[in-house]
């Protein structure tokens, strides 16, 4: 599953020592009388202290008991669309784990249960229970741990009923999702099912636990014109008197319930492979160009994620669908990802796909989540921490190791930023809901902890412990210690440390370091731990330190296990900067006294961009106003990492006053816009040109929007459209109001806002009904400006009421946000303000409701 800097105040121990003498010439003070505290306080603080030990009991959330091992399940399904509703049979072929049973106790959410019986020699309809949650049948006798039974159960499955608030990763529950399923919506008509955590006992009764596993077939019974996908091989597909088609889909090798999965709709497919994997792609026929580009590194991603790992590919094939209305980022279901409809492109699009991420984020999955499996959703790190980590390794392989540890910091950030509101142990035994684990901490702050490990342990301990553990528990549920006992069992270390200060404990250091350059041939180095130790270990930390002596880079590898520890670093040659932690490969947030001069000499000399990047970043932001910082934005211009020539232009953007102090800006600029290996480096270069001289470029401009990467040609048409000088601005924007990439959207729609082209309601109503997912978001703020500004009071109706409809029904919570705040532009409006306060109150996201409160507070007070 795939789902965008806090600091902790240190505590201050002073620990007083006295020491005692000899009372003999000490005037003795008359002694107080102690109160002891009463018969009521002992037993009030008894209480209390009960209540809090039965608490860590009754609130464990353990890895669920199995009374029975789930063999197989074979289901057979057909589809309501009008009642959105799910006919099927399924027949669960099954043992008792251990312990005899006389009764069966199912996961089925919201069912009609037609009947339940116990099929074989002494086949009958069962007596059961049902609570709408759970089935409880009345086996007709003992089994015990050397029988095989089999069940049926004939059900009608209702997804819709009974919804449940999902998580900021996971936003439904319903399990199964019937998209446009009466056909007149402006999208395509879909089936999907999303079954993480526990979601796909909406659609099929199970034992919906991610310790159980099993083999499965299912048969689908679709309109012919409808294409199936679901896990392992398709054995058949029937075409039926009716119309219809039944496809088998067989899955023989064993895996987790809620990674059980079907997509049904219009689908193309684009067949891919690796050696003899099937590898294909499913999408909508129209982005079956853009899909080509958008998947094209999968099978390169298999054989490499293969080769590290020493475990090859171990599915049958490996299909990746993108769907509309997906309430994750994507899913992870064995043999086939589904993700969301960001990743429908169209083949210009395509150019600028940077969904590599997410694409080797589930397939990674496909061994760490799938192939071996949390046992529990209290290990949910032991899927997610390594699926993040995919990320960063498929970005080293690929982009090179800059782009790899820049995308390392994002994700320490997004962890460091949750952090702010909350601090919790990695393996969470106590929570209460397993939606709560899909967090920065399961994704990001696991990731980097795996990073960190790497790092200390080196590559070939850590993939070859990682090899040892997928072997060793291949097909099987994991929990944190079996991660840990495999690293052991490879490196020979005791690893307790590590796992229980990163694993198994809240928080992260916060640390101070100083340097003493007084002797500058052996710096000492004095590290500080300043963290809550309240409610934080006190870590152990192993570091490294790296200094450069002319042009050479040398480095130290020290541990730091106290408080406060000092370190020589008996460096023999003078040196003038020593970068603690230079690649930032540490999980801590780090407070020094550095300087100009210290950055300076980083950005100059450090041979990782990381590095120079952090340099960079503290020179404009603290030394803004240093000559040398100026010339130095030239330097970073010319940067061999892409991202700080995008910082160096950013920091010209807002300080325009260094325009003509950078040398030879203007010719850079003009290089980077005509040749950058990255689109987005000549977007940002276009746009400062237009800030130099917008009517020198115009005609280069002109030339850009032509430019097949939507990046430069959105940038160009912008910068030519927000030129007042140029006279056909109006027959520029009119050429490009048919396309309906974002970038190219927003264009027009800010230059039609500008120069108060209130005749264009209906373009505006028409992109907002074809925009979905990111692109909705970035066109609602311009909708909402425009019809505001307009002052159509029929438009502005139709489209108060576009954006209440969706602030009320968007699946995602910071689209439903987007909407709601664009309302204010209406308040004043008739009616308005109460369809703010509805969508305020009828808001279930948490984190939703309070940025609503923030905005809405001002018209409460009011009233």
């Amino acid at each position: 599953m795939k789902i965008q800097t806090y600091k902790l105040l240190p505590s201050l121990f002073i620990l007083l020592f006295v020491a005692c003498k000899s009372s003999e010439n000490i005037p003795v003070e008359p002694q107080k009388v102690q109160e002891l505290p009463s018969l009521q306080q002992n037993l009030e603080g008894y209480q209390e202290l009960l209540r809090t030990k039965e608490a860590l009991i009754s609130d464990y959330k353990p890895e669920r008991t199995r009374y029975f091992d789930l063999l197989h399940t074979s289901l057979d399904l057909e589809f309501d669309f009008e009642k959105e509703q799910v006919n099927g049979t399924a027949i669960l072929t099954i043992k008792p784990f251990f312990f005899t049973q006389n009764q069966l106790e199912l996961d089925a959410k919201d069912f009609d249960i037609h009947s339940f019986k116990l099929l074989g020699k002494d086949e009958r309809e069962l007596n059961f229970k049902y609570d709408g949650a759970n089935v409880l049948a009345y086996l007709p006798q003992n089994y015990s741990r050397e029988d095989t039974i089999q069940v049926s159960i004939k059900y009608t499955a209702k997804p819709n009923e009974n919804p449940r608030a999902g998580s900021k990763a996971i936003t439904d529950t319903k399990g199964l999702y019937f998209i446009n399923a009466s056909g007149v919506e402006n999208k395509p008509t879909q089936i999907w099912t999303q079954g993480e955590t526990e979601h796909n006992s909406k659609w099929f009764p199970t034992f919906d636990t991610p310790n159980e596993r099993a083999t499965q077939d299912i048969k689908l019974t679709v309109d012919e014109k409808y294409r199936t996908i679901s896990n392992g091989d398709l054995i058949s597909s029937q075409s039926n008197a009716d119309g219809t088609r039944t496809d088998h889909w067989e899955m023989d090798l064993p895996h987790a319930p809620y990674l059980a999965a079907i997509v049904i709709g219009e689908f193309v497919e684009i067949k891919d492979a690796w050696q003899d994997i099937q590898v294909n792609y499913y999408v909508e026929e129209k982005f079956a160009g853009g899909a080509k580009t958008v998947f094209q590194n999968t099978p390169e991603m298999i054989g490499f994620f293969s080769e590290i790992l020493g475990v090859r590919y171990p599915w049958q094939k490996y299909d990746q669908v993108v769907v509309r209305d997906f309430v994750s980022g994507a899913m992870e279901n064995t043999t086939i990802s589904v993700f969301m409809e960001e990743l429908n492109l169209n083949e210009r699009e395509a150019l600028d796909s940077e969904w590599d991420g997410i694409i080797a984020h589930e397939l990674f999955h496909q061994w760490f989540g799938n192939y071996v499996t949390t046992e529990s959703w209290a290990n949910l790190t032991l899927n997610e921490a390594f699926a993040n980590y995919s990320e960063y390794l498929w970005y080293e392989y690929k982009e090179g190791l800059d782009e790899a540890d820049i995308h390392h910091i994002s994700e320490m950030e997004q962890y460091f930023d949750e952090a702010l509101e909350k601090q919790e142990d990695l393996i969470r035994f106590y929570h209460e809901d397993a939606e709560d684990m899909f967090d920065s901490h399961s994704y990001a702050k696991g990731g980097r902890i795996l990073h960190m490990l790497r790092r200390y342990l080196g590559d070939d301990a850590f993939f070859g412990s990682l090899n040892h553990y997928l072997t060793k528990h291949a097909f099987s549920s994991v929990e944190v210690h079996d991660l840990r006992l495999a690293f052991e069992e490879v490196t020979g270390q005791d690893l307790n440390w590590f796992f229980n200060q990163w694993f198994l404990s809240a928080g992260h250091p916060d640390l101070e370091y100083d340097i003493d350059y007084s002797q500058r041939d052996n710096l000492l180095l004095t590290v500080s731990q300043r963290q809550n130790l309240s409610n934080t270990p006190l870590y152990k930390i192993p570091f490294k330190v790296s200094w450069y002596t002319d042009g050479d880079r040398y480095e130290k590898q020290f541990v730091l296990e106290k408080g406060t520890q000092q370190f020589a670093i008996e460096n023999a040659d003078p040196v003038y900067a020593l970068y603690f932690d230079e690649r930032l490969e540490l999980l801590a947030e780090k407070k020094s006294k550095r300087g100009f001069e210290h950055f300076m000499r980083q950005f100059e000399s450090s041979i990782y961009g990381i590095a120079r990047y952090e340099a960079m970043d503290s020179l404009i932001n603290n030394y803004s106003d240093e000559p040398k910082v100026i010339e130095l934005i030239g330097k970073g211009l010319i940067d061999s990492f892409a991202p700080i020539r995008e910082m160096s232009m950013i920091a010209v953007a807002r300080n325009p006053e260094w325009i003509m102090q950078v040398k030879g800006l203007e010719k850079t600029l003009l290089e980077l816009a005509e040749n950058d290996p990255k689109n987005t480096v000549r977007a940002g270069a276009i746009e400062l040109l237009a800030l130099l001289d917008p009517d020198k470029y115009a005609t280069s401009f002109l030339n850009w929007m032509n430019h097949p990467s939507y990046y430069v040609a959105g940038a160009a048409l912008t910068a030519y459209l927000e030129n007042e000088s140029n006279p056909n601005r109006e027959s520029v924007a009119n050429q490009y109001m048919v396309d309906d990439n974002i970038r190219i959207v927003v264009a027009i729609a800010d230059y039609m806002i500008t120069d108060e082209r209130f005749d264009q309601a209906t373009w505006f109503h028409e992109k907002l009904d074809k925009m979905s997912g990111q692109s909705l978001y970035y066109l609602i703020g311009y909708y909402g400006d425009y019809f505001a500004k307009a002052q159509n009071l029929y438009e502005s109706e139709i489209a108060v009421e576009n954006l209440y409809q969706i602030g009320l029904n968007h699946q995602a919570n910071y689209i439903r946000a987007a909407a709601f705040q664009a309302l204010f532009g209406f308040v004043d409006d008739p009616g308005v303000i109460e369809k703010i306060k509805d969508l305020y109150e009828k808001e279930a996201d948490i984190l939703a409701k309070r940025y609503k409160e923030y905005y809405l507070e001002p018209y409460l007070d009011e009233n």
